[in-house]
């Protein structure tokens, strides 16, 4: 079971208590052996209030100052001196206690007995009294630091800590807006393509049972591309702007993704040798949003990928036919486009997209010659 803070501190706080009022008692005794009550009761008041010196430092001073006048007691006024020094912060409060405090210690009692001849030594007295009340001030001072150093340095850890929570964040955030373009970016369009097939299969297919288990696949990839869509949306919800993922694809894959992808493609043009990792997966992953944008939403339309390299800028252009068949309502949220401009972006590149005045689609990916 967990203590609370500071209650491992009390008793060894009660025992020293303790054993400075033993002490002060003791000087008291060694002090007044002949002394009258009343220097008496005031030693005894003295040493008393210091059981409750952390709680009332000013008034547990204040009744020092009757004992040291009217006695040598030493511990009393250098134990109040020290914990109003370590309780408070006002400096010239501090000062004048213990000026006070030598004062009181320095001057002869009764003041009857103070004669002229006395003050050469009363004042060399004062300033010996004046260095020994000093020292519990700056012990006190110090003290007093030290406890706020000790704040500030958890306070920082405190902030780091945070700070850590945050990076962590951060990453995990990044991760998983990585982890959503992935799955839109490879599950989405392989699972989009046997929705494609089933459909297609389902309407050319003779035998019942082979229609019936096309139209199974096909409403089973749906139901999927929508989880997907949604899972997505929640990944890109609690993620952010993501640097670029590990390359993956590059452009050897390319022409296989034509081959593969179920529809009339025409692909021309080629990209100079050497670009970097990172642009080859953007040209590549533009190409397959794409394509996969025609089966989903242009069944029946030729396409045609483009590869270009003009000046300081290369890139790719994908341009699709309007639709020749009913359009079979397949999920979308749109995340791939977004995720496109979002990797172009990154890459200090641009991505346009939009329809083309014969109804057809066309997107276009650029990005700097020289940019890896």
């Amino acid at each position: 079971m967990l203590k609370p803070r500071g209650a491992g501190r009390r008793p060894a706080a009660g025992l020293a208590d303790v054993l400075l009022v033993a002490c002060a008692a003791l000087d008291v005794r060694l002090q007044l052996d002949h002394a009258d009550p009343l220097e008496l009761a005031l030693s005894a008041l003295a040493c008393g209030a210091l059981t409750v010196r952390r709680r009332i430092p000013q008034a547990v001073f204040l009744l020092s100052l009757p004992a040291a006048l009217f006695s040598s007691v030493v511990v009393v006024p250098l134990a109040a001196l020290y914990t109003l020094a370590e309780r408070s912060r006002n400096r010239p409060l501090l000062v004048a206690c213990a000026t006070a405090s030598a004062v009181a210690s320095a001057l002869p009692w009764p003041l009857s007995d103070y004669a002229s001849d006395d003050r050469i030594w009363t004042f060399i007295d004062f300033v010996y009294l004046l260095a020994t009340a000093a020292a519990p001030v700056f012990l006190g001072q110090l003290v007093q630091a030290r406890r706020d150093v000790s704040a500030r340095l958890a306070e920082v850890e405190e902030v780091r800590e945070h700070e850590r929570r945050l990076h962590a964040q951060g990453v995990l955030a990044r991760e998983r807006a990585q982890l959503a373009r992935e799955m839109h970016d490879v599950v989405s369009h392989q699972v989009s393509l046997i929705a494609v097939r089933a459909g297609a299969l389902q309407v050319g297919a003779k035998d019942a049972a082979t229609r019936e288990a096309a139209r199974t696949i096909r409403r089973l990839s749906v139901t999927t591309l929508d989880e997907l869509r949604h899972m997505v949306t929640l990944l890109r919800a609690s993620g952010g702007r993501s640097t670029e993922p590990t390359p993956q694809p590059t452009l050897a894959e390319l022409r296989q993704l034509v081959d593969t992808s179920g529809i009339d493609v025409t692909l021309a043009g080629e990209l100079p040798p050497g670009i970097g990792a990172p642009a080859q997966r953007a040209v590549y992953r533009t190409v397959q949003e794409a394509l996969t944008n025609v089966r989903k939403h242009a069944p029946g339309a030729s396409a045609t990928v483009v590869l270009w390299h003009e000046g300081a800028e290369l890139g790719v252009t994908v341009v699709n036919t309007p639709p020749t068949r009913p359009v079979l309502r397949l999920p979308s949220a749109r995340h791939g486009l977004v995720g496109l401009a979002e990797r172009a972006e990154n890459l200090a590149g641009a991505f346009e997209s939009g329809p083309t005045p014969d109804g057809g689609y066309r997107a276009r990916l650029s990005l700097p010659a020289t940019g890896d």
